[in-house]
């Protein structure tokens, strides 16, 4: 059986890998001229680390990451700082995986180099699709044909557009600046093994370490309305990164100034899908259920996607579109809890209860008890993709 696969994206390759090592044949057609990934960092929490570390990829992800002491919330303006949880050993014990935080290229790079010692002509690339009926259309005309097509072509999904129809999202209110830091150009405060997020009103701010502390991963998320293009290659300037952060404390200051060429997006959001399987063509990660980053499990999503997708394919052989039905039925709900989680989660970060200190620490106090935390998170961590329950239809 050959499955098709439109993107060479993290959900793309973890999918083709994941299937190949289940003995099926695959092809990845991908526009980019190049096999690489956006220069930013993800976090890659023990759900995702698990299934991995399932397609042989520990070991190369304990090389090139991070893994991070713990969590912490620190206020916009005076700095002050509450632990929210330890991670490291902890996430080990309570989850049996790590928690990484990593730089995405390096991530990529291992899911393609995985794939290709597999099956050497996997990806094909430079070549724009159309994609239905388990049928890819290239640019030059040529078809190639399958007996599934997965649609993993990113947030601007073609292979979508043919199963729902136009997109139609909408903007949030907020603009997302990213960028990433030498950690030598950083005072050492600003290089702990620790992820922060500075909260504050109309605005937050995430930075952690990558690629075994080389680096520093910077993302703030401010509220303004000036700004609606969605796309991770916009570049901004780092005097306008500044004015949008005015008034907050001076290590976030010294975050953007250490930015080479700081890039702008606007968040835009979508209401979870309701079906994204039309007969042998089915999607995933963002193609299926783009998300707001305000849960750190983008990514993951699409790695646990990609790995159950192949489960279901191998549980049915002789039937691919009852095993991409299988595939939606076991992901649909939890994908779309995430996707509304995450919407949630923007208006806990930018609370204009957090303008003061003493409102402050009363509402992170609230928001961040343990007890609201592991409500928050332990359903996420805790997930396991092999003994997620797969129901075939009859």
């Amino acid at each position: 059986m050959k499955i098709l696969i439109a993107g060479a994206g993290i959900g793309g390759l973890t999918a083709a890998l994941a299937l190949t090592r289940r003995g099926f044949e695959v092809q990845v057609v991908e526009q980019a001229a190049e096999l690489r990934e956006l220069g930013a960092g993800l976090q890659l929490s023990a759900n995702g680390v698990r299934a991995l570390a399932q397609l042989g990829l520990g070991e190369a992800l304990r090389e090139v990451a991070v893994e991070p002491a713990g969590k912490a919330v620190r206020l916009w303006n005076s700095g002050q700082t509450w632990k929210l949880f330890d991670l490291g050993a902890e996430s080990v014990q309570r989850y049996g995986h790590p928690y990484y935080t990593l730089y995405r290229a390096d991530l990529h790079r291992l899911l393609a180099e995985a794939v290709l010692a597999v099956q050497p002509g996997a990806v094909m690339l430079g070549a724009r699709t159309e994609g239905e009926e388990a049928v890819l259309t290239l640019e030059n005309g040529a078809e190639l044909r399958g007996a599934a097509l997965i649609g993993a072509d990113g947030v601007h999904s073609v292979v979508r557009r043919h199963i729902l129809g136009p997109d139609r999202p909408v903007f949030t209110g907020c603009v997302a600046w990213r960028g990433v830091i030498p950690a030598h150009t950083l005072p050492q405060r600003l290089r702990e093994p620790i992820g922060y997020n500075w909260v504050g009103p109309g605005a937050h701010v995430i930075h952690y370490p990558l690629r075994r502390g080389e680096l520093v991963n910077f993302v703030g998320i401010v509220e303004r309305g000036d700004w609606q293009v969605e796309s991770w290659t916009e570049k901004g300037d780092v005097e306008e990164c500044l004015r949008d952060f005015a008034g907050w404390h001076e290590d976030v200051h010294t975050l953007i100034r250490a930015l080479d060429t700081p890039f702008k997006w606007a968040l835009m959001g979508r209401e979870p899908a309701s079906n994204w399987t039309e007969g042998r063509v089915t999607l995933l990660g963002d193609a299926a259920h783009p998300t707001l980053p305000f849960l750190a499990q983008g990514a993951v999503m699409a790695i646990e996607d990609g790995y159950l997708l192949a489960r279901c394919l191998e549980a049915s052989r002789h039937d691919p579109q009852a095993g991409l039905l299988a595939y939606q039925d076991a992901r649909i709900e939890r994908t779309s809890r995430i996707v509304r989680g995450s919407a949630e989660n923007a208006k806990r970060f930018h609370n204009p209860a957090l303008a003061h200190a003493e409102g402050a620490a009363a509402y992170v106090d609230r928001e961040w008890s343990e007890e609201k935390v592991r409500a928050r998170y332990e359903w996420l961590f805790e997930y396991n993709v092999d003994e997620a329950r797969i129901a075939l239809p009859v």
